[in-house]
């Protein structure tokens, strides 16, 4: 009787270590297990007509306010007159002011209406108190002010004390992808999160009124613009959720020389600050791009795909038997029926659409928000996912590519899975426009006189 007693006493304890066991490989499956992050919604911002700046206008206004020569105005009207931009597009309207007076308290103003208007947006059209939201990321690349612009939004709205805020300058046009990425960390640790992602511009920083070419081109492609971008990681929400982050692959080449160069804040020869934009910029991108797609392509193509490609780069590289001009370029159609490619400006579309083999209506949604809208720097890949809505062209199940290029040199890249049909609304800033899209862009217009 006593051996009996004892047997089940020691099967007892076995059972108890099994059940113990058990629950612990169930709670680490759990920790371990890749949680998924939705995206709600979104919001873009679009200024009003009033402060619009037609090329011609702004060439007059250079031209009015005689801080530059001549030979640097007609260089910006070159630049304009083949920018694909539109007399669409929007800057500060104190920036039109003669004489032209930058200051901080403008620098407010403008980070403050794009800012404050997105997320305003955002959460009406979401019927979302600002107390719901647990993480705030923000990002402008040369605007950092103190208090932060984090802590500029966490005031207007009256955020909870308790919110885990972060604020991104200096990260360049790639830094919506970046802030994507970053609330895509902070979601897998804390669950059951609402995260507002807020990526903007400030054109009153630097906006340049030297002579050093490479600091004028900046006024002649980046015009006003914001995005508020909503995510979360509860799965009840994924009902009301239009897309699914699959994939962010971030490239960064900051340890080259010229990378690094290629896209520099500095002052010129006459002690006036701006950006320069290098002639390297896109032969840096071709290469940062090439390093960003080889990571993300074993992630999205089709094993068929990835074999054609192993295949023909032994017989390029190894054996030689095919020249490098012919080596073998992955179809990235396969794995992605969209293509939100970052508005850098005409030459960065058009390498996309080289390198890529992208077809014209791939690269539409860059193309026309560029002419529409101009280079909104992080936010632009926003209005292109925007601009496929308003066309309603997301089905569910379509997968979308985001990638865009910043200063350092980085590229980044985002996927989404489109969980729902998704049919546009009036927060949609294309909606009162978009039946005359897309519009025939030329190569080349003229706005100066004579």
């Amino acid at each position: 009787m006593s051996e009996l007693t004892t047997l089940l006493s020691s099967s007892g304890s076995v059972f108890e270590i099994f059940a113990g066991l058990l629950v612990l490989h169930l709670i680490y499956q759990r920790i371990r297990r890749r949680v998924k992050v939705y995206l709600l919604d979104f919001t873009c911002y679009r200024a009003p007509d009033s402060i619009r700046i037609p090329m011609s206008t702004l060439i007059e206004t250079i031209y009015l306010d005689k801080k530059i020569d001549q030979e640097s105005i007609d260089f910006q009207a070159r630049i304009l007159e083949r920018s694909w931009l539109s007399n669409q597009t929007s800057i500060p309207p104190t920036l039109m002011e003669i004489p032209l007076k930058k200051s901080l308290s403008a620098v407010r103003i403008e980070t403050m209406t794009t800012l404050f208007t997105s997320v305003d947006d955002l959460l009406k059209k979401n019927k979302l108190s600002p107390r719901s939201i647990d993480i705030l990321i923000t990002n402008c690349s040369l605007h950092a002010p103190t208090p932060s612009l984090s802590a500029m939004v966490i005031n207007k709205f009256h955020m909870r004390s308790n919110i885990k805020s972060f604020n991104l300058s200096g990260m360049g046009c790639a830094a919506g992808i970046l802030s994507v990425g970053l609330a895509n960390n902070l979601l897998q640790v804390h669950r059951g999160s609402l995260a507002l992602i807020v990526s903007t511009e400030a054109l009153n920083t630097h906006w340049y009124i030297g002579k050093d070419r490479s600091m004028l081109l900046t006024n002649c492609l980046f015009r006003m613009g914001a995005a508020a971008v909503l995510l979360s990681n509860n799965d009840h929400d994924k009902g009301n959720a239009k897309y699914e982050l699959l994939h962010v692959v971030r490239t960064n080449k900051a340890k080259d020389d010229r990378a690094y160069q290629c896209i520099y804040q500095d002052i010129d020869s006459e002690e006036k600050q701006g950006v320069s934009i290098s002639k390297d910029v896109i032969s840096m991108a071709g290469v940062v791009l090439k390093m960003n797609l080889t990571s993300l392509g074993p992630l999205v193509l089709p094993y068929l795909e990835q074999l054609q490609y192993v295949i023909q780069h032994i017989l390029c590289k190894k054996l030689k038997i095919f020249k490098k001009s012919s080596s073998y370029t992955p179809n990235f159609k396969k794995a992605f029926e969209h293509f939100c490619i970052h508005t850098g400006g005409r030459a960065v579309i058009q390498a996309m659409e080289m390198n890529l083999n992208l077809t014209k209506e791939d690269i539409e949604p860059s193309k026309m928000t560029l002419h529409r809208f101009g280079n909104t720097s992080s936010s632009s890949i926003w209005y292109g996912l925007s601009y496929l809505e308003a066309k309603r062209r997301m089905k569910k199940g379509d997968r979308v590519l985001q990638i865009a290029f910043g200063s350092g040199f980085k590229c980044n890249s985002a996927v989404w899975r489109c969980i729902r049909e998704v049919e546009p609304d009036i927060y949609n800033k294309w909606l009162d426009f978009i039946d005359s899209y897309p519009v025939e862009v030329p190569d080349s217009i003229n706005i100066r006189p004579g």
